[in-house]
């Protein structure tokens, strides 16, 4: 069987945008990250920013949280998205860790 070009191009943008849609579906059954989780908490990763020890965190300041990090995959009012630092795990918009690195 020949295949033409085009029939080639057309089939492998459907997959590729079967993939893109399907890792985001993806997304919304991963596990949200627990305080409790070991990397979790050599993060100082807290679901509420405003409960981070700042004693033991002197990085944090105020205003800073997980939805304006560079590191969150999703958009500052989805209330979690996939972090790269919790193997993509969810975590809280609201949230923070000593990851933090403001989005540019």
């Amino acid at each position: 069987m020949k295949t033409s070009r085009r029939t080639f191009l057309i089939t492998s943008v459907g997959v590729a945008s079967t993939f893109a849609l399907g890792s985001k579906a993806a997304f919304a059954d991963a596990p949200k990250v627990p305080e409790s989780d070991p990397t979790a908490q050599a993060l100082g990763y807290k679901e509420d920013a405003s409960k981070v020890d700042k004693a033991k965190f002197a990085k944090y300041a105020a205003g800073q949280d997980c939805g304006n990090c560079q590191f969150y995959q999703g958009k500052p009012t989805d209330a979690f998205a996939p972090c790269p630092m919790f193997s993509s795990k969810l975590v809280a918009s609201k949230g923070w860790c000593s990851a933090y690195v403001k989005k540019a």
